[in-house]
């Protein structure tokens, strides 16, 4: 029995354990692909797998319903991957460990993959039963929506008739997003020299104890982003202490708000105490600064050893640290890239317009690697953000190109699709659901410029803290909207 099957519905987290078994980060989706495909001819259903793994699969109209219009059903396959500091495992490899209390599914030390495995786990439950009441059904599971929705950018939808659709990658029940910000990622490289140091004391300075999160969905929640935080830490420690910059590096998503980076510097012997006394200061001006938003805020200094050739650890030795003109264009760079919310809509209140999020930093041997993930409603708003990066960057002898651009799903007015929801809805549980915009980024916008006319609202079950390792499914919540769901596919 697996670990999920006590759970209901069933079918749903039947499914939901099944390709919690198969990895399936982004660029690396072949296996639940073929998974997916494998599921469609048992079934003796009709499918498309693409040369990037897409996979659309057509479910014939249930009895009676063989006259209605199809109704496309949509998610990803990919998930973000993230983990704990101390876990070992490949997440490229290995599948997730599920576990779950009264309220929640969870994985250990590892991000859930609700972001939008739940979808899959809806569309095979209903695409195997013989017993719901459905119109044809086009099911569309696209592959790296995490990493810029390459998959749906790629992806030939002409053998569709459907021009309605429910996509089911949102994370909030009661609500039904009809727009989505446009979004893309810029990728900053920044030359940098090295040279021989003398030998000094090497430590590594990290930050962690942060939340992090969902680059869209809770870039307002004012979290700090460890990236900024460390190069404000090595600003500080420059104005005081000649240190040397060994390595340095910070989240593995841009997507994701970085809960976790570090950087290795090298100080004299008679300076250690200094370092000491500065990191917890700012620590404390830290936790007082994020005392709302994020408390667990902590600045750790450790030792950072080198093994000898004769098998003596010693943290006292000469490496190739950068050089100071190298450091000081990195400490620039860190110290004034925008971050965060950048503007807030005027139209809709309480609606993040345009953001960025820093989520991956790394320092290689010859340069600093630099992405973010750029959000905006208002595509020249996305496009300034982007400008402000590359500026930057060029001012210091960098370059930024951009990778991934996707477009805002603008808000219909006429709709078929949204009333209907809403109705029943109201009718189910007897008040209104939430009718938004989010700023995260969904496939609908590139979805609706393949196929005329598109008409479709975004839901989903409540899914907390996506894209971290405190990820994790309401169960509750999944029941009550795969049941909405079951009550909407039969509704003529």
């Amino acid at each position: 029995m697996g670990v999920l099957s006590d759970l209901e519905p069933e079918r749903v987290f039947y499914y939901f354990e099944e390709i919690s078994r198969i990895p399936r980060a982004s660029y690396h989706e072949k296996s639940i692909s073929d998974y997916l495909v494998a599921f469609a001819k048992e079934h003796k259903l009709y499918y498309i797998q693409d040369d990037l793994y897409n996979v659309i699969m057509f479910v014939p109209a249930s009895a009676g319903y063989e006259q209605e219009e199809p109704l496309i059903m949509q998610g990803h396959m990919d998930m973000v991957c993230e983990k704990t500091a101390d876990s070992r495992i490949d997440m490229e490899k290995e599948g997730l460990t599920l576990l779950h209390d009264d309220n929640y599914v969870y994985a250990k030390d590892t991000t859930l993959g609700g972001d939008d495995g739940i979808a899959i786990a809806y569309m095979l439950a209903i695409a195997e039963s013989s017993e719901i009441a459905h119109p044809p059904l086009e099911m569309i599971i696209t592959v790296s929506e995490e990493v810029g929705m390459d998959g749906a950018n790629h992806i030939d939808l002409s053998q569709l008739k459907g021009h309605r659709m429910v996509n089911l990658d949102s994370e909030d029940e009661g609500v039904f997003l009809t727009s989505c910000a446009g979004g893309l990622s810029t990728i900053g490289t920044l030359p940098v020299s090295r040279k021989m140091t003398e030998p000094l004391c090497w430590y590594m300075l990290s930050v962690t104890g942060l939340l992090g999160g969902h680059s869209g969905c809770e870039i307002d929640k004012g979290r700090a982003n460890a990236n900024h935080i460390l190069g404000r830490a090595l600003f500080t420690l420059r104005k005081e202490v000649n240190y040397e910059l060994y390595d340095m590096g910070g989240g593995k998503k841009d997507n994701a708000i970085p809960f976790h980076a570090f950087a290795v510097i090298g100080v004299m012997p008679g300076e250690v105490q200094k370092v000491t006394s500065i990191t917890k200061q700012l620590e404390a001006t830290l936790k007082a600064e994020y005392a709302k938003s994020d408390a667990g805020i902590t600045l750790e200094l450790k030792e950072f050893e080198t093994m000898e050739d004769d098998g003596d650890r010693d943290n006292i030795c000469e490496r190739m640290a950068i050089d100071p003109l190298s450091l000081d264009n990195i400490l620039t760079l860190l110290m004034t890239l925008p971050n965060g919310v950048q503007n807030m809509s005027i139209s809709v209140p309480g609606l993040v317009e345009t953001s960025l999020n820093l989520g991956i930093m790394q320092l290689y041997e010859d340069h600093l690697f630099l992405k973010h993930a750029v959000r905006s409603s208002v595509t020249s708003k996305k496009h300034y953000v982007a400008e402000q990066i590359e500026c930057l960057m060029k001012s210091l002898g960098g370059k930024v190109s951009i990778k991934g651009e996707y477009p805002a799903w603008e808000y219909r007015e006429e709709s078929v699709v949204r009333p209907k929801a809403v109705e029943l809805y109201e009718k189910m549980y007897g008040k209104a659901p939430v009718v938004e915009g989010i700023h995260a980024g969904l496939e609908c916008g590139l979805l609706a410029g393949k196929i005329e006319n598109l008409d479709c609202i975004a839901m989903g079950p409540d899914i907390l803290d996506i894209h971290t390792t405190s990820e994790r499914l309401d169960i509750a919540s999944a029941k009550r909207v795969y049941e909405f769901l079951l009550e909407y596919l039969k509704q003529k």
